[in-house]
C-alpha cells in the first residue's frame, strides 16, 4: 500500500528539480535538495528529543524557509503541526496553545515578549526552540531550550521518515471567528495530499491566465499560520517551482522581491493587494506578469480593475479554515482573458465572483430544510459543500462539530447564488445580511458599489436598528477628504439601485466617516467589532 502522506510530495521535485531555489527575503538561498536535508535533520532532532507520534508542536514565525520546513518535517515525523496565529491576543494565544495540547514551541525571537508575558499560563509547553535570522542576546530572565539552526546542525541529514496511516492527523490551527473562543480545526495527511492534488490541478488547468504552473516563481502573501497559506506551499513544492518567502510583510521588501526574484504568483487578501498596488504606483514598480489569487473577503471590482489595468492577473478564490481551504477559483472559461486585454464588466463579474468548484468538490446552495436550490444565478441560499479534505470537526468541541456537518454537508454560513455556468457568487455572511422591511439586503453588494466612489479608501456596511424599517444600512467609510463627496456617494447608490445592481432598499444607506476599519487577525473586516462600536450610538439617533 502507498499511503497518501505529505512526504510523498517531495519525490517529484527531488527527482526533477533538486537544485531549484527556495529563497528567504534577501537573506538566504537554499536548493530543494538542501531544504530536504534540513527536513531530515529536523526529523532526527525530534527523535533525539523523544517526540512521539501525535505530539503537538506549535510554530510562531514569520513567513520563512523555516516555516516551510515545519510544514513538512513535523507531520512527516508523525507529530501534529500547530500553526500559531501570531496576531491573536495574548489571552487567545495562551488558550489555543493549552487547548491544542502543544508541548513544544518553535518561537521566532520577535514573539518572545508575548510568550514571556503568558509563560506562567502555559500548562503544556516544556520545550522552546528559538528561531532568528541573526544572533540576538536575550535578557537573562528569558529561558529557551535551544536555537533552531544549532538544533538542526547537531543532527544527521539521513533521517528516514517511516510510513504510517494516511489518516493520521497532520496539522491543526485555530479559527479566528467573531463569536466565542477560537475553535481548533484539524486535517490529516490524506486530506492535505488530496487538497494539494485537486487545487493544484485546478490552478494549472487554464491555458493562459489565472493559472499556476511549473515555470512560475511563487511568493505567499497570506500568513503561513493561516490555513496552510491556503495550501499553496504544498502545491509549489510538488511542482518544484522557485519559492520566495518574504518574512514580515513590509511593502518595500515585497516589491523588491517581486522585482528581483521575478515573482509571478502570489495570494493575499484585498487589503494587502491594495497596499502593494499603492506602493508599486508610488515607486513606479512594474507589476506586469504577476498573478494573484485574492481571498479572505470579497474582491471589490474597483480594486480588481486597478490591478488588471496595472497588468496584474488577479482573480478570486473562496474557502474557509474548515475547508483546507480552497473550494472554488474564479478562472475565466474558454478563451476569455483579463490582464492583457481590455477590462470589461463581464470579465470583472467573473473574476470577482467566488468562482467555480475545483475538482472533487460537491458545492450546493440550500434552503433552511437543506433542499438544493436551482443554479440559475437568482436562487439564494446557504452555501454547503462536501469534499474529501474538509475537516471532520473541531478539536474537543462535539456540539460545534455536529452543527458544522448538519445534513452531511459542511455549512459555510455564507449566502450565495450559483449560475448556470457553475460560478458561485457570495452575497453575504448569514450574520451580516441586513433585513429591511422584510427583504434581505446584501452588505457586500453595497460595499462593492461604494468602493467605486471617488475618494473612498475602504468601506464596510453593517445593519443598524431602525424603528420604521427594522434595519437600515450604515456605510462606514475611510475616505480621502479632498476627493470624497457624500452627495456623490448617494447619487451613485441611486444609480446602482436604478440599474438593478443593488437592492432599492440600499437607498436607505446612511454614511459615517471613520479613521479606520477594524480587521480580524487575518485581515478580514471585523463586522462584529464594527457593530459593537457603531451600532448602539447610531441607533440612538433613529
Amino acid at each position: 500500500m502507498y499511503p497518501l502522506l505529505l512526504k510523498q510530495l517531495w519525490h517529484t521535485p527531488l527527482a526533477n528539480a533538486p537544485e531549484q531555489e527556495i529563497v528567504y527575503r534577501d537573506y538566504l538561498r537554499l536548493s530543494y535538495r538542501q531544504v530536504y536535508a534540513r527536513i531530515q535533520q529536523f526529523g532526527a532532532a525530534l527523535a533525539a528529543d523523544n517526540i512521539l507520534q501525535g505530539d503537538v508542536i506549535a510554530v510562531m514565525d514569520h513567513d520563512s524557509h523555516r516555516y516551510l520546513e515545519c510544514y513538512f518535517a513535523i507531520p512527516m515525523y508523525g507529530a501534529i503541526l500547530m500553526t500559531m496565529n501570531t496576531r491573536l491576543t495574548p489571552t487567545q494565544i495562551a488558550y489555543t496553545l493549552n487547548h491544542s495540547g502543544a508541548s513544544v514551541l518553535l518561537l521566532h525571537v520577535d514573539f518572545v515578549p508575548i510568550i514571556e508575558g503568558i509563560r506562567a499560563e502555559l500548562s503544556g509547553i516544556h520545550k522552546i526552540i528559538l528561531m532568528m535570522d541573526e544572533a540576538v542576546v536575550l535578557p537573562a530572565t528569558v529561558h529557551v531550550d535551544g536555537e533552531y539552526e544549532t538544533w538542526l546542525a547537531d543532527q544527521s541529514s539521513n533521517f528516514d521518515f517511516e510510513d504510517f496511516d494516511e489518516n493520521t492527523r497532520a496539522t491543526t490551527f485555530y479559527t479566528t471567528g467573531t463569536t466565542g473562543v477560537p475553535k481548533g480545526v484539524y486535517f490529516t495527511h490524506r486530506q492535505l495530499v488530496l487538497h494539494t492534488l485537486a487545487a493544484g490541478m485546478a490552478l494549472a488547468a487554464p491555458a493562459v491566465h489565472q493559472r499556476f504552473h511549473a515555470d512560475d516563481v511563487y511568493m505567499p502573501l497570506t500568513p503561513m499560520f493561516h490555513v496552510h497559506a491556503w495550501g499553496i506551499p504544498y502545491i509549489a513544492t510538488l511542482l518544484g517551482v522557485k519559492q520566495v518567502y518574504p518574512g514580515r510583510y513590509v511593502p518595500e521588501m515585497l516589491l523588491k522581491l517581486i522585482r528581483e526574484e521575478r515573482v509571478t504568483c502570489s495570494h493575499c487578501v484585498p487589503t494587502l493587494l491594495k497596499m502593494v498596488l499603492t506602493a508599486a504606483q508610488a515607486s513606479a514598480t512594474d507589476l506586469r506578469g504577476w498573478k494573484v489569487v485574492v481571498g479572505g473577503s470579497a474582491l471589490p471590482q474597483a480594486l480588481a480593475r486597478q490591478a488588471l489595468e496595472m497588468g496584474v492577473d488577479c482573480f478570486s478564490g473562496y474557502g474557509l479554515s474548515e475547508t483546507a481551504p480552497i473550494l472554488t477559483l474564479a478562472q475565466m472559461s474558454g478563451n476569455c482573458s483579463s490582464a492583457e486585454d481590455t477590462v470589461t464588466e463581464e470579465s470583472l463579474t467573473v473574476l470577482c465572483s467566488a468562482g467555480r468548484a475545483i475538482p472533487l468538490v460537491d458545492l450546493q446552495i440550500v434552503d433552511d430544510a437543506m433542499q438544493p436550490l436551482a443554479h440559475d444565478g437568482q436562487s439564494s441560499g446557504e452555501v454547503v459543500a462536501r469534499a474529501p479534505w474538509l475537516t471532520q470537526g473541531y478539536h474537543d468541541n462535539p456540539e460545534a462539530s455536529a452543527a458544522l456537518w448538519r445534513g452531511d454537508y459542511l455549512h459555510t454560513q455564507d449566502i450565495g447564488v450559483i449560475d448556470s455556468d457553475g460560478y458561485l457568487r457570495i452575497t453575504d455572511r448569514m450574520k451580516d445580511v441586513i433585513k429591511i422591511a422584510g427583504e434581505w439586503v446584501s452588505s457586500l453588494e453595497v460595499e462593492n458599489a461604494l468602493v467605486s466612489v471617488a475618494g473612498v479608501k475602504e468601506v464596510a456596511v453593517i445593519g443598524t436598528p431602525d424603528k420604521r424599517w427594522g434595519e437600515r444600512p450604515l456605510a462606514l467609510l475611510v475616505v480621502d477628504t479632498a476627493l470624497f463627496s457624500e452627495s456623490v456617494a448617494q447619487d451613485y447608490v441611486r444609480l446602482c439601485a436604478a440599474r438593478g445592481l443593488i437592492s432599492k432598499h440600499a437607498l436607505l444607506t446612511q454614511f459615517k466617516r471613520i479613521d479606520f476599519i477594524a480587521k480580524t487577525s487575518v485581515g478580514k473586516i471585523d463586522k462584529k467589532a464594527l457593530r459593537a462600536e457603531h451600532v448602539k450610538h447610531n441607533s440612538e439617533t433613529n
